[in-house]
């Protein structure tokens, strides 16, 4: 069974600011807590400025990644303790992206909030010693519940979300 997603906000482009129209949709596939897998219908748009494509995903998808986000969430907030059916091959590499990547978002949030002038104590230095890269995101999208897709969201929309799908190129290039 699929289910439709459809935002009802007017999405801009990502990219630079622009109306986008709907050009089609594509089922995304997702895997819950359960290990129950389900499949989203999401839209597919298209900036009618730019052309480029953009997919419109719910807070509770991870671009490139087959298991919801809270799945995801557990798993690195809850490191030994949790009950994600997922195989230790798969548990690694959540862990190995997020901390790769961890220092990259830390430095988009503060310059998503700049942009968007909300200024706070938040956006003071946040020097690498100052905290767990857990507890440094937490100080700039709070550490409840949901915390991974409010870093996901805004990096996402302000098009700064590092393309990290692996792909293999034929010979001849």
């Amino acid at each position: 069974m699929g289910f439709l997603v459809r935002g009802a906000e007017k999405v801009p482009s990502p990219c630079c600011g622009k109306h986008m129209k709907v050009i089609g949709t594509r089922d995304r596939k997702a895997i819950d807590r359960s290990g129950k897998k389900h499949i989203y219908n999401i839209r597919r748009l298209q900036c009618e400025q730019c052309g480029k494509i953009h997919h419109e995903l719910p807070e509770f998808l991870v671009p490139y990644k087959r298991y919801k986000s809270e799945c995801i969430e557990t798993v690195l907030t809850n490191r030994s303790n949790h009950d994600i059916p997922a195989d230790e091959s798969t548990l690694y590499r959540w862990k190995d992206w997020f901390y790769f990547y961890v220092e990259y978002w830390i430095h988009c949030l503060v310059s998503i909030k700049h942009q968007t002038k909300q200024d706070g104590d938040d956006l003071k230095v946040l020097p690498e010693t100052s905290g767990t890269a857990l507890q440094r995101l937490g100080r700039l999208v709070g550490n409840a519940s949901g915390w991974l897709a409010r870093v996901v969201r805004p990096v996402v929309n302000f098009y700064l979300w590092v393309h990290t799908r692996s792909a293999f190129l034929s010979g001849g290039g």
